[in-house]
C-alpha cells in the first residue's frame, strides 16, 4: 500500500474590528478568504500568515481555529492530468497588526468587504460552506468532509 498524500492548507477569516472580512480575487476570477497550501517544514499559522500576506499585502496574527474540511474528492490539477490528493483545510479567526492592501500574482485584487456581504461575492460553493460555518459559529469547530466536482456536496458535517 502506497503512504497516503495530502495536501494541507489553511484559510483566513480576517477580521478588523469595525465588522469588516478581508477578500481576495483570486486571478482566477472568484473572490474568497486569503489562504493556502502549508510548506514543507512549516507550521500552520505561519503559513496561513504567510499565504496572507502574500495574497493581500495585510500582516496578521492568528488566533481561532473555527473549522477543520477535507475534500475527498478526485479532481484534476489545471494541467487536466495530474490528480489532486485529498485536501485538508484549517480555517481560523485572524486579525490585522500590520500592512496595506495589494494583490501577488495569485490575486487581481483585495479589499474589506462588510461580513454581512461577504457571502454576495464568494462565488464558490465550498468556501461559501466555509464562510456560513464561520458566520454560525457558537464556540464549536466545525468538521466537514465534502467533494466539489461534479458539484459540491456535503458527506459529513459535525461539531466537535
Amino acid at each position: 500500500m502506497a503512504m497516503p498524500t495530502h495536501i494541507v492548507a489553511a484559510g483566513g477569516i480576517v477580521e478588523d474590528g469595525q465588522g469588516n472580512i478581508l477578500l481576495v480575487q483570486t486571478i482566477h476570477g472568484g473572490w474568497v478568504f486569503p489562504g493556502g497550501q502549508v510548506e514543507t517544514g512549516e507550521n500552520l499559522m505561519d503559513a496561513l500568515a504567510r499565504e496572507i500576506k502574500e495574497e493581500s499585502g495585510i500582516e496578521t496574527e492568528v488566533s481561532i481555529l473555527i473549522g477543520v474540511y477535507s475534500n475527498t474528492g478526485t479532481n484534476k490539477w489545471h494541467d487536466r492530468v495530474t490528480d489532486i490528493p485529498t485536501k485538508v483545510m484549517l480555517d481560523y479567526i485572524c486579525r490585522p497588526v500590520g500592512g496595506e492592501l495589494g494583490t501577488s500574482d495569485e490575486t487581481s485584487e483585495s479589499r474589506w468587504v462588510p461580513r454581512d456581504k461577504v457571502l454576495e461575492m464568494i462565488t464558490s460553493p465550498a468556501i461559501r460552506t466555509r464562510y456560513q460555518a464561520y458566520l454560525d459559529l457558537d464556540g464549536h469547530v466545525h468538521y466537514m468532509e465534502y467533494v466539489t466536482k461534479p458539484e459540491l456536496e456535503i458527506k459529513r458535517k459535525r461539531t466537535t
